[in-house]
């Protein structure tokens, strides 16, 4: 393979897998990322076979001086997943899932996504909690937290992670779990890739499905006071099982959905309910029943298909630009704000989801990992998508207004949902004495900084 000058200086009889450089086949494919408002040109990217290539790409990275990205799944909002003339650590040939059923365990690979991880547990009867689009990564997700569908009843993606193996900015090859390297597996619960690149999870699993009761029921967006303030008052009696997350979009094109509403202004509750599916219908029929609905495709569905649901609306290509903001309730105020404002998108692509959180998530101890906002009560992921470059300014300035309006009522953001924001957002999302913390295990793990191309907390 003919290879830059900078990526010549790789053994490439040391790697399992490969690098490539500019000028390479297959270059311009292996840069690209899920949110296409990024086109950054590495130097060179390591697409790494195992964690022996993770060794050697880390210890070239610290000879070469570059900066270093990390890319799992490529899903990170602000496009962390690749750097400009720099060097890539690619671990999406890493797509090794074992699970043993009988142990109710799943051990994972760096590189696998959401979609990889479901079909092998769901196999079983099981599942890992995750989050909702099936080319997400298993690993930047986790790193962050791990919001999804299930998590109301068995906790975020961290809350049922067992250990982890790591290689250090040294090159290092460590695990940590609760009896081992304590404090770093407290970190890497939540502070993301700041500590070391993970190259393998054990998860316990959880029986899930192979049906749910799920899907989601749509009005006119100009329902959508009466909707949000009926839905506040439901959801505030929801049991764990329940799940939602409501959106405001133009009606997709998709089949489910009848012609005559295509591209047609709605507001979206949708529902996953993971128990008894009998016991989900009764308690969700108040919900299908109200203010007469355009569309119910809430039915009992295998849970695979349901995890798919938002592909369609988030895929890799497009241009994206989100801010978030956790709220504690859904006041008259915000429920005025949020249906002002979305009544306001012009995209067809746009779809920005509210989740509710709550459930399991918020009965964990806020300091038993690196992770915030367990009380919060809703998420706001504000974002916009166009097809390219052309309309995407408006958008964005579409989301910042949004995101304004609701500051009086700013609680936090979760770190998975941050843009590049800046260091003092990073801090925010922690909270202070969180942030210490992590600062001073930042300065024992990786004292220079060498993962700084990320949500960063640099070292104290």
């Amino acid at each position: 393979m003919s290879l830059s000058s900078v990526s010549m200086e790789i053994d490439q009889a040391a790697l399992r897998g490969y690098a490539v450089g500019p000028g390479d086949p297959g270059y311009d494919i292996d840069r690209r990322i899920w949110n296409a408002s990024f086109d950054r040109r590495p130097a060179v990217i390591i697409r790494c076979a195992g964690v022996a290539d993770v060794i050697a790409a880390v210890k070239f990275g610290r000879a070469s001086g570059l900066p270093v990205a990390v890319r799992s799944g490529g899903h990170s909002f602000p496009g962390f997943s690749m750097v400009e003339g720099g060097a890539v650590i690619d671990l999406s040939l890493m797509k090794g899932v074992r699970v043993d059923p009988e142990g109710g365990t799943a051990r994972v690979q760096a590189g696998v996504l959401l979609g990889d991880l479901d079909r092998e547990t769901q196999a079983f009867g099981l599942a890992v909690p995750s989050g909702i689009v099936t080319h997400t990564g298993v690993a930047g997700l986790t790193l962050g937290g791990g919001i999804g569908w299930i998590m109301r009843k068995h906790g975020l993606s961290i809350d049922q992670l067992i250990s982890v193996d790591l290689v250090t900015a040294q090159g290092e090859f460590v695990q940590a779990s609760a009896d081992r390297n304590s404090d770093l597996f407290w970190a890497v619960r939540g502070g993301g890739g700041n500590f070391g690149i993970v190259t393998e999870f054990e998860f316990h699993c959880v029986p899930l499905g192979p049906h749910v009761m799920a899907g989601p029921v749509f009005w006119p967006m100009a329902k959508s006071p009466d909707v949000l303030r009926f839905y506040r008052d439901w959801v505030a009696e929801a049991p764990d099982e329940l799940m939602t997350i409501v959106t405001h979009r133009m009606a997709p094109p998709l089949p489910f959905v009848p012609p005559e509403l295509h591209g047609k202004p709605v507001v979206v509750v949708a529902c996953c309910w993971a128990g008894d599916i009998e016991e989900g219908e009764r308690f969700i029929r108040p919900l299908k029943a109200f203010g007469s609905p355009v569309l119910d495709a809430c039915v009992p569905k295998p849970f695979l298909t349901h995890q798919a649901m938002f592909d369609p609306s988030f895929p890799p290509g497009r241009w994206y630009y989100f801010k978030s903001c956790d709220v504690a309730e859904l006041s008259d105020d915000i429920i005025d704000i949020t249906v002002e404002h979305s009544l306001r998108i012009s995209s067809p692509l746009t779809s920005f989801p509210i989740w509710q959180r709550g459930g399991a998530v918020s009965r964990v101890g806020d300091d038993e990992t690196a992770f915030s906002g367990r009380s919060t009560g809703f998420t706001y992921n504000i974002g916009a998508s166009t097809e390219t470059s052309a309309g995407f300014a408006e958008e964005r300035e579409w989301v910042r207004d949004f995101w304004s309006a609701l500051r009086p009522w700013h609680e936090g953001v979760y770190v998975n949902f941050l843009g590049d924001e800046g260091t003092e957002r990073v801090r925010q999302s922690y909270g202070p004495k969180k942030y210490d913390r992590l600062q001073a295990l930042k300065q024992e793990y990786d004292p220079d900084n060498f993962f700084r191309i990320n949500q960063n907390i640099p070292p104290t």
